[in-house]
């Protein structure tokens, strides 16, 4: 079992285009698992980590309701928005500048086949990752993500999550809202789940910007130690 993740921090990119390279990655990976299932070829299966940013964009999922987009086309154009149908699970939900996103494209046959555990140990990720900034976040029964004063009137999300699997390759992810525009959240229904609030890391802080790179650092160190996994940070060439 190959347990290195090859990690790439994209920078800002288009959503399309970094879909586009999401799903590359993906192909290669099952392609090889298809191989290797065929002619014993005992190739080893690549797992990539992707760090991205995308300008502001709404994604909504396979089972996703379009009533959950309170905007029409002028309207996205006007906020210098795009929207996009994609092939995870979950609702709509939002990116834009100041959200950490993160792509694990990874072969579970290297880790566990486990599809919840996966998203378990995504989303303990994100708590561990929280806690060293003294927040308390926990997860919200039924509803995947990372939320903050789960049980109360004051729930809000910090993280949002969805992925799509296939030969138990992943794809897609979450979204750690760190120095994002919240305004933009106002624009849909996040997730379909109405009356509850979203949050980002800044405000929760009370500070005007929060070092991203420092809260990737930290993600990866507790990625690494949950998933057992070995890092190599990839120069990106696009």
């Amino acid at each position: 079992m190959n347990k290195r993740v090859d990690i790439q921090d994209l920078g800002l990119m288009d959503y399309k285009v970094c879909w586009d390279y999401q799903e590359a990655l993906f192909k290669s990976t099952v392609d090889a698992k298809i191989r290797n299932r065929r002619e014993d070829a005992g190739e080893e299966t690549p797992n990539h980590f992707l760090f991205v940013e995308h300008p502001h964009v709404y994604t909504l999922g396979k089972s996703g309701d379009m009533s959950n987009l309170l905007l029409n086309e002028k309207q996205l154009t006007s906020k210098g928005a795009t929207f996009y149908k994609i092939n995870r699970g979950g609702d709509i939900t939002y990116h834009g500048p100041g959200q950490i996103v993160g792509y694990p494209i990874l072969d579970l046959d290297n880790f566990f086949t486990d599809i919840h555990k996966y998203l378990r140990l995504l989303e303990e990720m994100i708590i561990l990752t929280l806690a060293e900034y003294g927040l308390k976040a926990e997860r919200s029964p039924g509803e995947t993500g990372v939320w903050l004063d789960v049980g109360t009137p004051f729930a809000r999300k910090i993280c949002a999550m969805g992925v799509r699997a296939s030969r138990w390759v992943t794809m897609h992810g979450f979204a750690l809202n760190v120095n994002a525009n919240l305004g933009y959240f106002d624009n849909i229904i996040p997730c379909g789940i109405r009356g509850k609030a979203v949050t980002s890391l800044n405000v929760e802080l009370r500070k005007e910007t929060v070092d991203e790179d420092e809260v990737k650092e930290k993600l990866l160190k507790h990625f690494a130690e949950l998933f057992e996994a070995e890092l190599k940070i990839k120069t990106t060439q696009l």
